[in-house]
């Protein structure tokens, strides 16, 4: 099986002259397609800006980072814009909706903006909207949605142009236990049936447990990792728990 995603020793400073910080410090790793990874650690950690650098939103001041074998570093910064909207799934903890369009209007945008046929992309459509159950909402405002269902339409908006990698912030940040829990089957669902491949960023145990691998940010290295393996989920959280009482960080534990 073909590496999806590399990190190569990727370092990122802020900052200049008495002030620069450094927020990566060597970090690798790599994905395989159809991995659900999370990422942990306390805040300051890094977890944040390592999803900037894959997400090409900002640029490792060293080493490199490949999507499918293409060095994001290579690209000129007029293909970023294309290359996100095309190869990257955005997941964000306050949805970013745009409440003067339907959920279905919403959810079709990245193809219309790739200038996707008509059929095609209400196929799409119908195929993803039925996949996250959201048929019935498809016609309504995001004012008009619950947390959980406008979490879901950007879900939809993620996976509607068939990316490569899904990139997750947070994405239980704004929503009440029920809705978390009912969102997090959801990412399981879009991995296993939907081979989606997911790399979340989360600080709740209970979050990280759905995924099948954890990675431990701690100043900006990798202090650790786990993987599930055989464990069931409540194995998989005590072990979150676990590491993260030793690492030293904040985890939610609701």
């Amino acid at each position: 099986m073909k590496t999806l995603l590399e990190i190569k020793h990727v370092t990122k400073y802020y900052g200049s002259g008495d002030a620069v910080s450094k927020a990566l410090n060597g970090v690798s790793f790599r994905m395989e397609p159809g991995e659900f990874t999370a990422v942990m650690g306390a805040s300051g950690s890094g977890k944040s800006t390592l999803l900037n650098v894959i997400a090409t939103i900002d640029r490792p001041s060293s080493g490199s980072i490949l999507l499918e074998g293409t060095d994001l570093a290579e690209l000129r910064e007029q293909d970023l814009a294309a290359f996100r909207r095309d190869r990257l799934g955005f997941i964000f903890q306050e949805y970013n909706l745009l409440d003067t369009l339907t959920a279905a209007e919403n959810i079709v945008l990245p193809l219309n903006l790739q200038g996707r046929p008509v059929r095609e992309t209400q196929e799409r459509l119908r195929e993803v909207a039925a996949s996250l159950e959201i048929t019935e909402q498809l016609a309504k405002f995001p004012r008009q949605l619950s947390g959980g269902q406008r979490q879901r339409v950007a879900c939809a908006r993620a996976l509607i142009t068939q990316p490569a990698l899904i990139l997750a912030d947070e994405p239980t940040g704004a929503l009440d236990s029920a809705n978390s829990k009912s969102l997090m089957q959801t990412f399981t669902g879009m991995n296993q049936r939907l081979g989606s491949t997911i790399l979340m960023v989360t600080h709740d145990a209970v979050v990280g447990s759905y995924a099948s691998r954890v990675l431990f940010l701690k100043d900006g290295r990798i202090w650790n990792e786990l993987y599930r393996g055989g464990r069931d989920r409540q194995a998989m959280y005590h072990e979150i728990l676990n590491a993260m009482a030793v690492l030293g960080g904040e985890a939610d534990v609701r």
